[in-house]
């Protein structure tokens, strides 16, 4: 509800300022007696965290000369690729981040990298040559849909060639980023990738990895926005074990007197049983019932003009301020870096095209086929380094650490003095943890799981 007052007192204060500022123009006009055309142009002018928005353009115009495109599904997908062995990626040369001098063997093992919500590959660009240099393989990052220099597409008009008659799957989804993830692994030509996702990209990350476990050798996730399950199983070994084992034998043989009692009571709880069944399902029906109701007037919302209203009024407000607010130390935010995170506001339907997104993660039906992402973090089974800032305050290091313990042999590297972009606010702590943890689960003199070419 506080949020709800909040979103409303802004937008009635953007409404009301809107409203007289064109009172104020129309009084001008009248004074000066220019033409009313004049004051409604200047009227209509806007920028939105500091970008003007009365001439946006194409993404693939605001290219960098490093950036390439590949269309995947009807979507123009913006990557990049650094190629140790290529000295073709003259922007990065610039970093001077030789920060593994004593690497004698490398992993060869290729690294995808997903950005967070709001970023793009502009947030790797400091660590995309040092990783490559770790590894002796090629390291890649590509801008997920409504992010970045992706083509922003109107999903009720997109439709892939050649699915004319299946309904085309929606670029905003998360089923999407998964199969491109799983698209640019084949197009490194890679047997298995590493894959490194921050923030809200360590999900893509990890349901990328149960799309395709064979395929994925390591997963990092940095500051990951995965919610920690409460409650973390113990593992109980040995002595521990068997002492435990003793006295559920010993509670057994106890139960055994009192099941004289419990086997009367058993009668009247079966009866119990089917009529709480018949309810529940009579209950989940009608609730499934609400819950599709409530998808769809909320994608109804989602897809208003308000919706769009309400995403430039937020970002205008609280963009700069949320860039910021993940640093720990928000001086070290520069003009190039705000250049970098703003720069996708240049591009045409930015604005619809992250309604889409969230109206995408809000109403996925998809994944509720599928067991929640908390439930099978037990299944994860290659190796995982968890990296996060000891001062994130978007998503607190508490959360890393209770998502390390649920996921089996994970490793944690917590960065001191630290926000929520540890690869670029602490690029000299981060690729070291990088390399002690791929030295860990693949030696220490490397092993070489070659890329298939």
């Amino acid at each position: 509800m506080r949020i709800k007052n909040i979103l409303e007192s802004i937008l009635h204060s953007y409404l009301f300022s809107e409203h007289f500022e064109y009172i104020r123009l129309r009084v001008i006009c009248v004074r000066t007696q220019e033409p009313l055309l004049d004051a409604s142009t200047k009227q209509k002018k806007q920028r939105i965290a500091g970008i003007d928005q009365d001439e946006l353009l194409d993404p693939a115009l605001l290219a960098d000369l490093d950036s390439c495109f590949c269309e995947f599904k009807g979507v123009q997908i913006h990557y990049k690729v650094y190629d140790p062995e290529s000295q073709a990626h003259n922007s990065f040369q610039n970093h001077n981040l030789s920060l593994l001098p004593h690497q004698t063997k490398k992993i060869r093992l290729p690294m995808i990298l997903l950005h967070g919500f709001g970023a793009s590959v502009f947030s790797w660009n400091r660590v995309m040559k040092p990783l490559a240099e770790l590894t002796g393989s090629k390291v890649l990052a590509f801008d997920r849909p409504a992010f970045g220099l992706t083509s922003r597409v109107n999903f009720s008009t997109h439709s892939p060639p050649g699915n004319e008659d299946r309904k085309p799957l929606n670029p905003y989804s998360m089923a999407f980023s998964v199969l491109a993830t799983v698209y640019f692994t084949d197009f490194l030509s890679a047997e298995k990738v590493i894959l490194v996702g921050h923030s809200a990209g360590s999900l893509t990350a990890v349901n990328s990895y149960f799309e395709a476990p064979e395929r994925v050798a390591a997963l990092i996730l940095v500051a990951p926005a995965i919610l920690a399950p409460l409650t973390v199983p113990k593992v109980l070994e040995g002595k521990e074990w068997a002492r435990a084992n003793q006295m559920e034998e010993e509670n057994f043989n106890i139960s055994i007197l009192k099941n004289l009692f419990v086997s009367l009571s058993k009668i009247f709880s079966m009866c119990f049983k089917f009529v709480a069944q018949a309810i529940t399902r009579i209950v989940k029906g009608m609730a499934v019932m609400l819950n599709s109701l409530y998808k769809k007037l909320l994608s109804a919302i989602l897809h208003s003009a308000l919706a769009v209203m309400l995403v430039r009024i937020v970002i205008d407000k609280f963009g700069i301020a949320a860039i910021k607010n993940a640093w720990y130390n928000p001086s070290q935010v520069t003009e190039h870096v705000l250049y970098g995170y703003t720069k996708p506001l240049r591009t045409k339907g930015w604005d619809r095209a992250l309604v889409e997104y969230t109206t995408a993660m809000l109403t996925d039906t998809k994944s509720e086929s599928k067991p929640p992402l908390v439930e099978r973090l037990q299944e994860i089974t290659c190796p995982v380094l968890i990296v996060t800032g000891d001062n994130d305050r978007i998503v607190p290091s508490w959360n890393a650490r209770r998502l390390a313990q649920a996921i089996p042999g994970c490793y944690l590297e917590v960065i001191k003095h630290c926000g929520h972009l540890p690869h670029e606010e602490k690029v000299e702590e981060f690729v070291p943890a990088v390399e002690k943890f791929l030295k860990r689960v693949f030696g220490e003199s490397g092993q070489c799981l070659q890329a298939v070419t």
